[in-house]
């Protein structure tokens, strides 16, 4: 439960941070804080439109894209707590169950039967197909270093007692960073502002989405933020530390996290579409060097 709150805390102010350190960056005095949250909940106040072309999969879409975050958030411990769900293999259901919210967006894009949005789908599909081994091969590594596959039983005996050790887990902050970039389409592999329908990922795949609808898809990429920005935080949260600490450092995490995707969406280029698949497919080979660190610390260990 104290995880759930946690969440839910930093996916308010998550999306505010994003647009402040941009506004910093950039030497302008921008929205304040809490203007991304008050968009949406202006859009929340507002009905949705649909296409006659379009069916009820394209309504329940956005709801099942925001229950599936929901649903991957209890799985998340934090500290000492477990989520509200937890079981073997637990990871595996979580990366699947965001991937069941996903493919209801994609079939909902093009269920509108435009060109543009089908374009939008496939890009996001694909892409979320090659971050896919990635994350797997991350938390097999992890898995295999405690010897167990549960998220709450992984982090629990998770101990940075060595330089090894120490360098896996930053990698594994990189390789989960880059996973919420892409999976929340942002730069440099979306850029969430352009309006040229030949270059976009995510905003040309959600067009036909308003009111409503589109407020429940921007609070649950907001939800999605916090989550992977939940599983860095519990990579620093050691089973030793007192419950206030371990917030404070969960806080600082996701603060850091936000404060990172605004600095790189202020400095870093979007990537040529060409080049975006081969960006991608180079974080597996990065979540192997973890899984080769993590069998040498166990065959240093016997």
């Amino acid at each position: 439960m104290i995880s759930l709150i946690l969440i839910v805390f930093c996916t308010v102010l998550f999306p505010g941070i994003i647009v402040r350190t941009k506004s910093i960056a950039s030497g302008r005095k921008g929205p304040g804080v809490w203007q991304p949250m008050k968009d949406i909940v202006r859009l929340f106040r507002k009905g949705a439109v649909y296409s006659n072309t379009s069916s009820v999969i394209f309504r329940v879409a956005p709801l099942v894209y925001f229950a599936s975050l929901l649903m991957a958030m209890m799985l998340l411990p934090f500290g000492k707590h477990p989520g509200i769900l937890s079981f073997e293999g637990d990871f595996i259901f979580f990366a699947y169950v965001m991937t069941a919210g996903k493919f209801l967006m994609v079939i909902g894009a093009l269920d509108t039967g435009s060109s543009f949005e089908g374009m939008g789908a496939s890009r996001e599909a694909l892409y979320s197909m090659l971050i896919e081994p990635a994350f797997f091969v991350l938390m097999a590594a992890f898995a295999m270093f405690t010897g167990h596959t549960t998220f709450y039983d992984i982090f629990q005996t998770l101990y940075l007692d060595s330089y090894l050790a120490i360098f896996a887990v930053i990698l594994a902050v990189y390789i989960l960073f880059q996973i919420a970039m892409i999976e929340n389409s942002r730069m440099p592999y979306d850029d969430p502002k352009t309006h040229l329908e030949l270059t976009m990922v995510h905003e040309v795949m959600v067009l036909d989405n308003s009111g409503f609808d589109l407020g429940l898809i921007q609070l649950a990429s907001a939800l999605k933020f916090a989550v992977f920005g939940s599983l860095m935080a519990n990579l620093f949260i050691m089973p030793w530390m007192p419950w206030y600490l371990a917030v404070l450092i969960f806080l600082a995490v996701q603060f850091s996290f936000a404060v990172s995707v605004g600095i790189v969406e202020s400095f870093r280029a979007r990537h040529r579409l060409r080049i975006n698949n081969q960006a991608i497919l180079t974080i597996t080979p990065i979540a192997v060097l973890v899984f080769f660190s993590i069998l040498l610390i166990i065959t240093k260990q016997f």
